[in-house]
């Protein structure tokens, strides 16, 4: 069987044991760890994953063909993904990929309104029961390894609220708000103002709802709106988690309009997940079921855009392995409400769900992925020369301009 024959010739790191139906055992690699078991449901799963490994990976294992050990999935994927390296096409097939990749990236308006419910309008109790108590659906920041989920998240949003460098009375643009978590830390935290966009109602609704048991709707506002709707000025910008969203065919577009809105003294921060590698294309397999039109930038064609529209980039900071902890934690908390959600929405969304997340997870450890931190601004002035100012103890003073008035924009 060619799968079989594939697994004995490439996996030589770790150890990968088939078990199947009837109690046959087969083994591969050198014996020595790191060792994980695949449970084989179904024959046809070899044929199936053969004639497409990228996508029937995954598919398989939410139809029930397959299952993991007791290693869980993780510990399955670290086996295949470290003897199974990414595929460098050439030749008429790499121009196939490249020349279709615009294609699946095709976020115009009514394309990205499209994308962001098929994914962020499921029923808000699902991500309240993995997320942590904020609702940050991001990379956290671990600032110490001890720190929980809770309290990586909080210093997450700190670590972005530093270095926006807030004045009392800024107004700020939250590009792609998710539920409100770090609009309400930054007014609750800074005395500014936060504008926050998002495409999906269900967001809309709980964020407007968390904004106004906060007691914060007279400084947050939660709007259902495109960045490209909106206008300014605003002292400071923000998006967390929402350039993945934006496509390659739009990164011009995205950092014009940020530079439009941004006021000559103001300072953008961009989190966003990227790649170590040179630009690529979505996993099919994520692009179907999870983040249709989405795409994980490669830094090299994020900073030409960026230096293309006249933007000063005055910061990057690279976050390696942050979010495969927070994956992980949220992979913890989505197993423990398993029984729940199969009982809502069935056993083949519980598979892909916890999939999703395993194959994340293994993207950050063994896949090149990593989290970029982009500090922007129209005049490289706007922030102090050195980074000394996101690392003081709390409670010290932190270089800012004067403050000045400003009116809320439209």
């Amino acid at each position: 069987m060619w799968i079989e024959r594939q697994l004995g010739q490439k996996i030589h790191s770790g150890t990968l044991v088939l078990r199947f139906a009837d109690g046959t055992e087969r083994s591969y690699g050198d014996g020595e760890p790191p060792r994980a078991t695949m449970h084989i449901h179904r024959s046809r799963v070899f044929r199936r994953i053969a004639f497409d490994p990228q996508f029937m990976l995954g598919q398989t294992y939410m139809e029930g063909d397959w299952s993991a050990g007791e290693e869980g999935l993780i510990g399955l994927l670290e086996v295949l993904l470290i003897n199974f390296p990414p595929r460098r096409h050439s030749g008429l097939k790499r121009w196939a990929i490249t020349a279709w990749r615009p294609i699946q990236q095709w976020n115009r308006e009514q394309a990205a309104r499209r994308n962001i419910m098929a994914h962020y309008d499921l029923e808000e109790w699902l991500f309240r029961g993995f997320l942590d108590t904020d609702l940050h659906y991001s990379c956290a920041y671990f600032a110490h390894e001890t720190m929980d989920l809770e309290a990586a998240q909080q210093a997450k949003a700190a670590h972005i609220r530093r270095k926006l460098l807030l004045r009392p009375g800024d107004q700020v643009l939250d590009i792609g708000c998710g539920w409100g978590s770090l609009a309400i830390h930054l007014a609750r935290h800074a005395d500014v103002e936060v504008t926050g966009l998002t495409l999906s109602r269900e967001q809309q609704r709980a964020a407007q709802a968390r904004v106004a048991e906060a007691g914060l709707g007279d400084r947050v506002e939660i709007r259902l709106q495109d960045y490209r709707e909106v206008s300014g000025p605003f002292q400071r910008i923000v998006s967390v988690g929402m350039f993945e969203h934006v496509g390659v065919p739009f990164y011009d577009a995205y950092f014009s309009r940020v530079r439009k809105l941004l006021s000559d003294d103001g300072i953008a921060l961009i989190h966003t997940i990227g790649r170590f590698h040179p630009p690529g294309v979505t996993n099919p397999w994520i692009r179907r079921y999870i983040f249709p039109g989405g795409y994980i930038p490669a830094l090299s064609e994020t900073v030409a855009a960026i230096e293309r529209v006249g933007l000063c980039t005055t910061d990057i900071e690279i976050l390696r392995l942050h979010y495969a902890k927070t994956l992980a934690s949220w992979q913890r908390r989505f197993q423990a409400m398993r029984k729940k959600v199969a009982s809502e929405k069935g056993e083949t969304f519980c598979r892909m769900w916890e999939f999703y997340l395993a194959i994340s997870e293994a993207a950050f450890r063994w896949r090149g992925m990593m989290v970029l931190q982009l500090q922007l601004a129209r005049e490289q002035t706007a922030v102090p020369l050195t980074r000394d100012y996101l690392y003081q103890r709390a409670g010290a003073q932190q270089p800012t301009a004067p403050p000045v008035e400003h009116r809320r924009a439209s």
